[in-house]
């Protein structure tokens, strides 16, 4: 299993790789199939946010589920110490429910959709650049401002309201876009309060590329 480890806006040292590569090991045994663990660091330049100065994401790809973690502190190892216990609790989930779906004979969703969906941006003076490949990640600032937008590409295979909600919950977010398998209809599920969830359903299904 390969562990990359890159820094936004900061160097990784030696030593930190060090401590990231010795901590994942555990990750092979929880998700065998997992090929891939990404390990990024983003550095807050902005001085009101010490406290949370440095940002850690793990991504595990592979043969499987896409399962991300984040964490924030003001320390680098901090932020990794928490978000690799979050990312170690949602590898375990995705076992025991493989383990669930195949007493049932069933089998647990290969992909994950994961896309951020940003307000729409002042029409740059040049195109934008756009991610082209699966998991890749483009920032592009928003017109004149400080504000920076952050997008990345993934595969969207069809799957149902369940698999959807399941798979939020391993990559830890309070939403997550998908293509509904019963109605082919783009579909944003969300979290509300506590373990209350919504729904939104564009009215325009997706037509496959035999169709187009």
């Amino acid at each position: 299993m390969e562990i990359v480890v890159v820094g936004r806006h900061t160097d990784v040292s030696d030593r930190f790789r060090r401590h990231a590569e010795g901590k994942l090991t555990k990750v092979q045994q929880l998700a065998p199939r997992a090929q891939r663990v990404d390990v990024e660091l983003t550095h807050e330049r902005n001085p009101r946010q010490s406290d949370v100065s440095e940002r850690i994401e793990l991504t595990v790809r592979g043969k499987g589920p896409v399962v991300r973690a984040e964490a924030s502190a003001d320390d680098e190892y901090a932020a990794f110490e928490l978000a690799a216990t979050k990312l170690i609790e949602r590898l375990r989930r995705a076992r025991d429910r493989h383990k669930d779906h195949r007493k049932n004979g069933t089998t647990a969703p290969e992909d994950v959709v994961d896309v951020a969906v940003p307000e729409p941006e002042p029409a740059p003076a040049e195109p934008a650049p756009q991610p082209t490949v699966d998991g890749d990640a483009v920032e592009t600032p928003w017109g004149d401002s400080p504000v920076v937008i952050r997008e990345k590409l993934h595969r969207a295979e069809p799957m149902t309201l369940d698999d959807a909600l399941y798979e939020m919950e391993m990559v830890g977010h309070d939403f997550y876009l998908f293509i509904d398998a019963e109605t082919a209809l783009p579909s944003v599920a969300y979290r509300r309060r506590g373990w209350s969830y919504g729904v939104i359903r564009l009215d325009a299904p997706v037509r496959s590329a035999a169709a187009v």
